[in-house]
C-alpha cells in the first residue's frame, strides 16, 4: 500500500483486504458514525477523524502524515498482512465462505481503557443503546476537543465519582462496574502495561479482577486493544458457530489468528443470507 498527499487529504492506495465500513461497524468499536455521504467520523484519544473509502482508496480527512504514522497506521492495523492471513484461512470451507462474503474486516487496535469500559457497557445490550450510553459518557465526562467532539473520559477522572453521579448515562447495573473498573485501573490494580507484555493468560487474570468482567469481555479487550490475536470472544452467535460448524474444534488453519477468524465468522453468522438459508 502507498500513502500519498492529495490536496488537504491523505490517501491510502492499494490497501489490500481493508473494507472500512465492515471494520468500523462489525461490533468491535462504538464511536464511529457514517454520514449520508459515506464518510465515517470518529474520535481516537484526542483526535477526531473523517475517513472514507471510494474507488478502492482510503481517504483520510483532517489529519496529518505525522498523526497517520503515530496513530492511524496502528489503529487500522496497517502493518499486518491480512491477505496472507485470510488466504491461509481459505482451506476451511466455512471461513472461505465468510471471507468471500465479507472480505476486508480488520481488527482495530483501540485504546485499552476505552475498550474495557465499552465492553462492560456492551453486556446484555444492543448496539444502538451501547452507542447511546458511550455518547453520554463522553459528552458528560470527557474533555471537549471540538465543537461537537469529546474525548473518552479517563479512568482517573471517572474513579472520583459515585454511582449516582453516573445516572445521566442511563446505564443501569453497568454503572457500578464502570466505576469499579475505573478505580482498579487508575490505582494500578489492573495493570495495562503488564497485560501488553505478558502471555494472554495473565491478561485474562488481570482483566477479570474487575467486577462485571467475565471471559467474553476480557477476550474482547485482549483482542481489540492489547494485540492478542489468539483471543477468541464467545457470545451467543459464536456459540452457535461452534456448535453448528465446529463441534470437533476450530480448524488448525487459524493458527495464531483465532481472533481475526472469529471476526469473520461472527459477522457472517449474524448477517449472511447465505448462512441463514443453508
Amino acid at each position: 500500500m502507498e500513502l500519498i498527499k492529495r490536496g488537504d487529504n491523505l490517501v491510502l492506495k492499494e490497501a489490500e483486504c481493508f473494507d472500512l465500513g465492515l471494520s468500523l461497524d462489525c461490533g468491535q468499536a462504538f464511536r464511529w458514525k457514517r454520514n449520508e455521504d459515506g464518510v465515517w467520523h470518529g474520535v481516537v484519544g484526542n483526535l477526531p477523524l473523517d475517513v472514507e473509502q471510494k474507488d478502492g482508496e482510503i481517504v483520510f480527512h483532517n489529519t496529518s502524515r505525522e498523526d497517520f504514522e503515530k496513530i492511524w497506521k496502528n489503529y487500522f492495523d496497517l502493518s499486518r498482512d491480512y491477505k496472507a492471513i485470510t488466504d491461509s484461512f481459505s482451506s476451511d470451507e466455512y471461513l472461505a465462505k465468510a471471507i468471500g462474503e465479507f472480505y476486508g474486516i480488520r481488527v482495530l487496535n483501540q485504546e485499552p481503557w476505552e475498550t474495557v469500559c465499552s465492553f462492560i457497557i456492551s453486556q446484555n445490550n444492543n448496539i444502538p443503546r451501547i452507542k447511546g450510553i458511550i455518547d453520554r459518557l463522553c459528552e458528560n465526562f470527557g474533555e471537549k476537543i471540538s465543537d461537537y467532539d469529546h474525548a473518552f473520559p479517563s479512568a482517573e477522572k471517572l474513579a472520583a465519582y459515585e454511582v449516582e453521579d453516573l445516572a445521566v448515562l442511563r446505564a443501569g447495573f453497568r454503572a457500578k462496574y464502570i466505576l469499579d473498573a475505573a478505580r482498579k485501573v487508575s490505582a494500578g490494580e489492573v495493570d495495562f502495561e503488564k497485560i501488553f507484555s505478558s502471555p494472554i493468560e495473565e491478561g485474562r487474570t488481570q482483566l477479570m479482577k474487575i467486577s462485571g468482567v467475565g471471559p467474553k469481555v476480557a477476550e474482547c479487550a485482549l483482542l481489540y486493544s492489547f494485540g492478542k490475536t489468539t483471543a477468541f470472544p464467545i457470545d451467543v452467535w459464536v456459540k452457535r458457530i461452534l456448535a453448528e460448524l465446529y463441534p470437533n474444534g476450530l480448524p488448525e488453519c487459524i493458527g495464531e489468528y483465532g481472533g481475526i477468524a472469529q471476526q469473520y465468522l461472527f459477522h457472517w453468522r449474524r448477517n449472511s443470507e447465505t448462512f441463514s438459508n443453508g
